[in-house]
Order: C-alpha cells, then sequence, then structure tokens
C-alpha cells in the first residue's frame, strides 16, 4: 500500500511532531508499506539548517521541499515560511502517484487542507492526525478574532479536512469533544495519545551525571522545562517562582528547547539579573535521556483556554524516566487526570496559573521529599503510552480503515 506523510517536520528533526511522525512511518515500512515523507528541509527551531532534498532511511522516502526561512522573529514571518512550505507540497503531491493513504499532521496548520484536495482529487483515503486544532488554538491565545475573514476561512479549511478524512486521530478525549462540537461523526474520530520514545528515553545515571557536571547543576536541585516554548504554555508563574527562590543558591531552573517564548524566558533572566536560570538548546536525540534524567522534578505547563486545543506530551518521557512532576494549569485536563490516575505524592503537584507562591511551595515540598529520579512511583504511568503499545494500535486504526477501502472496491 502507497502511503504519503505530510508534515513540516520529520527525523532528524528533534521536535515532538518529528519524532512521533518518525515513529509511525518507521512502524509502516516495517509492516510491508511504500511510506513516503513529505516535509520541509529547513529545521524547525532553526530555519538556517537545511536537511538533504531527498533520501531514503530506514526504506522511507524523504522528500524535502523549500521554503523561506524567516524564522519566528514575527508572526508575518511565520505566516510566509508557511506559505511557501504549502505551495511547495501542492507540487510536490502533484508529481506523486496516487496514494493509497495520505496522513496529515497540523504543521503547519492548514497542511491538512492540502492532503484533503489531494484524495478529493487524486482519490486514496485521508487519515488526520490532530497534534494541535487551529484555528481553534490561535482564536484561543488571542491571535485572530474569531468572526474576522481570515479566522473563518482557516475554519472553512479545517472543517474541510475533517469532513473529507475517513479517519480522525485526536490526543484525548477533550479534543475529541471539541471536534464532535464541529458537527463531526463520532465513529470517525479515534483517541490515540501520544506516546513516549522508548528507544531514546529512559532514566540514564550516567547521562544524569554528565549533564549537570557540564552545566554546574552539581549539588542543586534542578527544576527543569523542557521542550516547546509556546505561548500556549504560558511560563510566566514558573518564572516568577523562580524569581521568589532566586536567594537559593542550591535549587536552580533549566529551560531547554526553543519555540518563539525562549527568547521571552532569557531575556526575564536578563531583565532580573538571576543565576538561577539555565536556558539550553534543544538536545541531540542521543543525549535525551541523560538530559531529562538530570532533572529532580519535571514541569508541565498548559494555557487555561487550551484544553482540547493542544496536548502537552512532554509528560510521557518524564514518565518514562520516572522524574517528579510539577503541573502548572487548568482542571480537568488530560494531564490533570493523568496525574490524579497515580494515586503517588507527585501526583497531588499540581497548580494554577498565577499561582507562584504554591509553585513555589511545591518545589520546595518536593526538594525536602527526597524523591529520587527514576523511581518506579511515577514510571510505572508510562506503560500505558508506551510506543511499544501505541504505534501499533495507531497502525492498526489505519490498517482496519484500508481493509474497509479495499472491501468496499
Amino acid at each position: 500500500m502507497r502511503i504519503t506523510l505530510i508534515n513540516q517536520t520529520f527525523y532528524p528533526d528533534l521536535v515532538s511532531t518529528a519524532q512521533h511522525l518518525k515513529d509511525l512511518a518507521v512502524w509502516l515500512q516495517e509492516a510491508g508499506h511504500e511510506v513516503t515523507v513529505v516535509a520541509s528541509r529547513r529545521a524547525y527551531d532553526n530555519p538556517a539548517k537545511l536537511f538533504p532534498k531527498r533520501e531514503s532511511w530506514r526504506g522511507i522516502r524523504i522528500d524535502r521541499v523549500s521554503n523561506t526561512g524567516f524564522g519566528k522573529r514575527s508572526k508575518l514571518s511565520r505566516i510566509i515560511d508557511f506559505a511557501t512550505f504549502i505551495i511547495s507540497c501542492c507540487f510536490k503531491l502533484m508529481r506523486l502517484p496516487r496514494q493509497d493513504l495520505v496522513v496529515t499532521l497540523t504543521s503547519p496548520p492548514i497542511i491538512s487542507f492540502i492532503g484533503a484536495l489531494y484524495v478529493r482529487l487524486r482519490g486514496g483515503r485521508l487519515c488526520y492526525w490532530v497534534m494541535d486544532l487551529n484555528p481553534d488554538e490561535a482564536v484561543a491565545a488571542g491571535w485572530l478574532n474569531p468572526h474576522s475573514p481570515v479566522a473563518k476561512a482557516l475554519e472553512f479549511c479545517s472543517r474541510f479536512s475533517l469532513r473529507t478524512a475517513s479517519k480522525i486521530i485526536v490526543l484525548d478525549e477533550f479534543m475529541r469533544d471539541r471536534i464532535l462540537q464541529k458537527g463531526i461523526a463520532s465513529e470517525k474520530i479515534e483517541v490515540v495519545p501520544p506516546w513516549s520514545h522508548d528507544e531514546d528515553v529512559r532514566f540514564d545515571e550516567a547521562g544524569r551525571a554528565r549533564f549537570r557536571q557540564a552545566h554546574g547543576l552539581d549539588g542543586k536541585f534542578v527544576v527543569m522545562y523542557a521542550g516547546n516554548h509556546s505561548p500556549c504554555h504560558p511560563l510566566d508563574t514558573v518564572l516568577a517562582a523562580a524569581a521568589d527562590l532566586a536567594d537559593r543558591s542550591d535549587i536552580a531552573f533549566c529551560f531547554v528547547g526553543g519555540g518563539s517564548e525562549f527568547k521571552r524566558v532569557k531575556a526575564f533572566k536578563e531583565s532580573k539579573g538571576l543565576a538561577n536560570i539555565l536556558c539550553l538548546p534543544y538536545q541531540p536525540i542521543e543525549q535525551l535521556a541523560g538530559s531529562l534524567s538530570a532533572a529532580d522534578l519535571h514541569l508541565v505547563v498548559m494555557g487555561d483556554p487550551f484544553v482540547g486545543i493542544v496536548h502537552p506530551c512532554k509528560i510521557y518521557n518524564i514518565m518514562l524516566v520516572g522524574a517528579p512532576l510539577l503541573y502548572v494549569g487548568p482542571k480537568p485536563s488530560h494531564i490533570s487526570r493523568i496525574l490524579e490516575a497515580g494515586g503517588t505524592e507527585t501526583a497531588q503537584s499540581m497548580a494554577k496559573h498565577g499561582e507562584s507562591g504554591i509553585v513555589k511551595d511545591h518545589i520546595l515540598k518536593i526538594k525536602e521529599l527526597r524523591l529520587q529520579p527514576g523511581a518506579n512511583g511515577v514510571r510505572m504511568l508510562a506503560r500505558g503510552f508506551s510506543s511499544r503499545q501505541l504505534v501499533p494500535r495507531f497502525g492498526a486504526v489505519l490498517k482496519d480503515l484500508m481493509s474497509v477501502n479495499n472491501h468496499g472496491s
């Protein structure tokens, strides 16, 4: 079966959608399918870095298209980058033979619309893998007026994609409920959470020691936020807690990753003269286990309006390394439900936005508990979110979809 996967990022990029799409692509190829990936040549967080235009990796054909690389300096620059990527994708898809199945993600937001148009014109089926929901996200963030022509056009594209898709994969029940409210039939929607990266992530004692020594963290209680720094995951409350703990030389806040808000964290550190904040770029995949294991407490943050719109999947790798974690965000959400199901002391580490004093108290409390990173208490939770379970489950959904198609034909 010919399958094309479309997303802005793919291996060897380090962002979450690239890693999850890589896992699915490998599974599909090993299941005997002819897999093509269409992605951007530019690295997501460093557009100056270019990947090969075309390559074969583990039997997967990767076609990377050109687009502008203005980066995240402004909303206009991002729109131009997205638009040129989408145009290049259209030309690439026109040159592909008919595909039995097209799987689109949501980066950039309108890319699912291109996949929907392709299957309408060329045949085959569409699976829409909703990693985040737009224009809902842009409206919730205040970037778009919901009554503006742009918002209405994007909503049309979104609903066209949802209606065209033979199967819609969502990440949690809250996201499913939002899509149901758009009038989409429930039988088209399947909930498959994103998974932990079992091949690359584990508790790594030696890697923990190397990371901490390399960055001057020996002897400190390390509070870490790792991943995409986005307005959807506002860090103001965490930063306020860091400022409140500035006099505690035994506590360090480590922000690892990138995104549009990463510079804001650096600016906050510099403006307040905070020596307890360390900012580092995304770590190479081979060092991911060590960097995640280096934390004594991990942070998971989600903005109040974004339940069912975005899905912070960093929690799954955090659980895999067995680290205590503190959630800052709304309840109920998929994060709060996971933690409440744990029944451990760390599961009670939740705070609302604006409660920097409570965040500070949680940090001090967990520090005093002397919980050992790598302990089974939290890692046990990760078993239900393992790639060994969820990637085959995703693949089985696609297999059932195509078997129905073949039977009908």
